[in-house]
């Protein structure tokens, strides 16, 4: 009998660790995205006058990347942490219907702005400069973009190279992830 327990007790940790919560619109949620009222101009004030860059997340209910996302790379400690430090994180709903502000002014529900940005697959992740000029959209402004699920240490690179704005140098994404890569292996 005490054998059984403690193998459902191990059973339960471990299914409890990997499992995001829920909220009522089916996405998962987490506890540094941000409840704003998604007017992205506003938004990206809001973060450059906390030191952080703003990241867009769009999600969308039932997505298998965005619980992979969700269970195994945004909670590793070192990424979580490194996204509460840098990150104002906005999600939007891929096929909601509450209404989105662009850089440019166009209010729009967030299945309309998603599909005026092109993202096709979720999780999409756009990254913002400090500044955004008030006539670009959201992805003419976005200096990276992570279309799709990755693994922890692609994840933990295109945020480190985002904060050291590698996209303002010489050493593309790729590059630089390879580079930091070994560096991590080893």
């Amino acid at each position: 009998m005490k054998r059984l327990l403690m193998t459902l007790y191990a059973i339960l940790c471990a299914t409890s660790l990997g499992a995001a919560e829920i909220g009522d619109d089916g996405l998962h949620k987490a506890p540094w995205m941000r409840d704003t009222f998604k007017d992205l101009s506003e938004d990206l004030a809001e973060a450059t006058e906390e030191g952080k860059r703003l990241m867009v997340l769009v999600e969308q209910r039932g997505c298998i990347y965005c619980k992979k996302m969700h269970e195994e790379v945004f909670v590793v400690p070192e990424i979580a942490q490194y996204i509460e430090d840098n990150f104002f994180v906005v999600q939007i709903n891929m096929f909601g219907d509450v209404e989105v502000t662009d850089f440019d002014g166009t209010t729009l529900p967030e299945k309309d702005m998603v599909k005026r940005w092109g993202a096709l697959f979720t999780p999409s992740i756009y990254f913002f400069p400090e500044e955004v000029d008030g006539e670009k959209t959201a992805t003419q402004a976005a200096v990276a973009n992570m279309p799709g699920a990755f693994g922890r240490w692609t994840t933990l690179n295109m945020l480190s190279w985002v904060v050291e704005k590698g996209y303002e140098g010489d050493e593309p994404f790729q590059k630089y992830h390879a580079r930091k890569f070994e560096e991590q292996k080893g």
